[in-house]
């Protein structure tokens, strides 16, 4: 479910919301791009994994996989599970580079015991606050999801998951059940004085207690001011494109690609005059 722009007070499930026209939009946004950086480099920051090792990471609510981006340029290995088919199918026409897997979080995490070396997810956790069927129980969906995350974690490693809880109840909620399945840990605020910027990371142990990370406080305005804004609006959009953008598919961006699976062993088509030119249409 990747970056998502807006909190689901708008009601429907995710996998409904999250359809094509969302997927267009986490493709080609330059703003909606930049934020999900930002908040997977943060998360992957709390997360505290050892220096210059790499490590197999699960990506929850992955989306159209710009976490998975972010993990496999800091040489990293994962694997994404999304509830949207649409998402899903956007992540591939990107070519990226983790295992990806249709799957609902609500009815557990189908991984081994001890899978993963630590896990993150981006706005993705608060989802399963909402009952969209007369079957669905948030208590019971966010303890399944907890409780399945804390198996396939290796003992030891955390889980950072960052979200926008609709109020402290429903925060609440969410910790109480992590703590439930065994986790220890709390809720990092970044920004907490800022209206826009302010983001909640939940950062669990998996292991013995530890001290838990401190939040960011200071912003420059000008950051503040690219950061997104929240509603549980849905207002029309207009697509934007930036340097970001058009910087994929250039040769450079399919060179720099091609050589980042060789390191990571993976087979690769060899260079040649014709790697990343844009081919003519033919009719």
């Amino acid at each position: 479910m990747a970056c998502r722009g807006r909190r689901p007070e708008h009601g429907g499930p995710p996998e409904l919301f999250y359809d094509q026209n969302e997927a267009r939009k986490y493709m080609r946004n330059s703003r909606m791009i930049d934020v999900q950086t930002k908040m997977t480099g943060r998360a992957l920051e709390l997360l505290d994994l050892p220096d210059e090792k790499p490590c197999f990471l699960l990506d929850i609510g992955c989306g159209t996989g710009l976490s998975g981006d972010y993990l496999s340029d800091e040489g990293h290995y994962w694997v994404g599970i999304d509830i949207s088919l649409a998402m899903l199918d956007a992540a591939l026409d990107r070519e990226a580079q983790g295992d990806l897997l249709l799957g609902d979080m609500g009815q557990g995490i189908p991984f081994k015991p001890g899978s993963f070396d630590g896990c993150i997810s981006i706005s993705a956790v608060q989802w399963l606050c909402n009952a969209n069927k007369k079957s669905d129980i948030p208590a019971k969906r966010l303890y399944c999801f907890f409780s399945s995350l804390y198996s396939v974690l290796v003992r030891g490693a955390r889980a950072v998951l960052q979200l926008y809880p609709e109020n402290s109840e429903q925060l609440e909620l969410i910790t109480t059940q992590a703590i439930r399945a065994g986790f220890t840990g709390g809720v990092v605020v970044d920004y907490p004085n800022s209206a826009k910027a302010k983001k909640f990371y939940l950062c669990l142990f998996s292991g013995p207690s530890t001290f838990l990370p401190k939040g960011l406080n200071e912003i420059k305005e000008e950051e503040e001011a690219k950061e997104s804004t929240f509603t549980s609006k849905r207002v029309p959009y207009r697509i934007a494109r930036s340097g970001v953008v058009r910087k994929m598919k250039t040769r450079e961006w399919v060179l720099e690609k091609k050589e980042r699976r060789r390191r990571q062993g993976k087979e690769v088509r060899p260079d040649t005059q014709y790697t990343g030119h844009k081919r003519k249409p033919y009719f």
